[in-house]
């Protein structure tokens, strides 16, 4: 209903090269903004936001004149989901604590985000402390179903033509899956590849730094922005993948409708000449599952342990059961669960290696954005691929016959995600 095709690559081009005027640009995405974000709701409040956006805007123009100069994302507009530090900005996380008790330096990523030439649009919409209580946001294919969060407002403001890139975070499936539900690509890399310095941790083990972009060679462009040591000479691959599906408890996490949607995915590339291997995975997942929650809640539980104990009448529920259950958790259970990281990745490396696989498949959600925003959905799909720290990926693919985005999770091995990106080119190409 509110979603509008806008490519972060074709859009930061045409500003860098003035075939578009960085000003009208401006003024024309405030309008979109002004008519679809009181159905939306995926900024936090800013009365001023044109006049602040025109003013950097000027300044920017001044700073780089001759377009050859311009850096990469030169006037792209940038949503940053609002747990991470701003200069000109506070800090809410979505909670009802003292926006003073977040106060700190700017987050590193969206320091190298004004580097790159890149404006602030604002601060997005998160829900509670980057965990399940949700927000206003809505989904802007339907505003009567959620967006997926916890990035809500991120993943909602890409899809809806707010600005073409945005910052958010997974700690279990707060990129993935709302990106999956926006129909729009989510891109989680390997753990540690955006510095996190700046962020407000729920999980320090387990918090990665999310990219929300339409398009792929603007996720490219970004990740080569913001990634520690991205090589930009990775090509596209000149065959077909190897895809590798993980078969069992796991799998049985999507719903019929998710698993239907993926299954006819996968049948189209084996069609397109891809090679798809079953290989037998996760047969433990349940334990896996428990295991990576009670880490987060011991983590979180750390990171809130002085403000919870002066403002624990503004938490929600769902902080509450988290430090409930991180009250069970000693330390070496956690120091347990903390070393079954790196196992895992390594497991899923042997995996791949073993089956010729180079690149893992699944649904990245259970089935589409389930209806109401009193929820945002099970990032079940992405907890395994989160816990081990690889890389991962949604590619929309298919809309239901409701009209809700469907896509396919691909993974890859944990530092490669270079070729990941190259990898998900491929098969999109490979869909059309």
């Amino acid at each position: 209903m509110y979603a509008i095709p806008f490519p972060l690559a074709a859009s930061t081009a045409e500003l860098r090269d003035d075939e578009t005027n960085l000003l009208a640009h401006i003024h024309a995405i405030c309008d979109r903004i002004d008519w679809a974000e009181p159905h939306i709701h995926a900024f936090l409040p800013e009365p001023y936001r044109r006049a602040r956006l025109v003013e950097e805007a000027v300044e920017l123009i001044g700073r780089y004149p001759e377009p050859e100069k311009r850096p990469p994302l030169f006037g792209a507009l940038v949503g940053v989901k609002d747990i991470f530090r701003v200069d000109g900005f506070y800090t809410r996380a979505g909670s009802e604590l003292p926006k003073e008790l977040f106060e700190g330096d700017e987050a590193a990523v969206v320091t190298r985000l004004r580097a790159a030439g890149a404006l602030i649009a604002g601060k997005t919409v998160t829900t509670e402390f980057a965990y399940f209580q949700p927000g206003p946001t809505r989904n802007p294919h339907n505003v009567n179903h959620t967006p997926g969060g916890s990035s809500s407002g991120s993943a909602a403001g890409v899809a809806a033509g707010f600005f073409p890139l945005a910052l958010g975070t997974q700690t279990i499936g707060s990129t993935i899956r709302p990106a999956a539900f926006c129909g729009i690509l989510g891109f989680k890399p390997s753990y540690d590849r955006i510095p996190t310095d700046g962020l407000l941790f729920f999980s320090k083990s387990l918090d990665h730094v999310g990219l929300f972009t339409q398009d792929i060679a603007g996720m490219v462009l970004a990740a080569s922005v913001l990634c520690d040591g991205w090589d930009s000479a990775v090509p596209v691959p000149d065959r077909a993948p190897v895809l590798a599906v993980p078969e069992g408890e796991y799998l049985r996490k999507a719903w019929p409708e998710g698993l239907d949607s993926f299954w006819e995915t996968v049948s189209k590339l084996e069609k397109a000449g891809a090679q798809v291997v079953t290989v037998p995975f996760f047969e433990e997942f349940e334990e896996l599952d428990e295991q990576h929650r009670r880490m987060m809640a011991a983590e979180a539980a750390q990171v809130h342990a002085e403000w919870y104990a002066e403002y624990e009448y503004l938490y929600s529920e769902h902080m509450k059961e988290i430090m409930w259950t991180a009250a069970t958790v000693d330390a070496a259970e956690l120091a347990e669960a903390q070393a079954a990281r790196f196992v895992l990745r390594g497991q899923l490396a042997e995996a791949l290696d073993g089956a010729g696989a180079d690149l893992w498949v699944a649904p990245p959600a259970p089935g589409p954005a389930p209806q109401g925003i009193h929820a945002t959905g099970s990032p079940v799909m992405n907890l395994p691929w989160t816990n081990a720290g690889v890389p991962a990926l949604n590619l929309p693919v298919e809309f239901t016959r409701s009209g809700l985005p469907m896509g396919l999770q691909l993974v890859g091995r944990f530092g490669e995600d270079e070729k990941l990106l190259a990898w998900a080119g491929k098969v999109e190409g490979m869909l059309e």
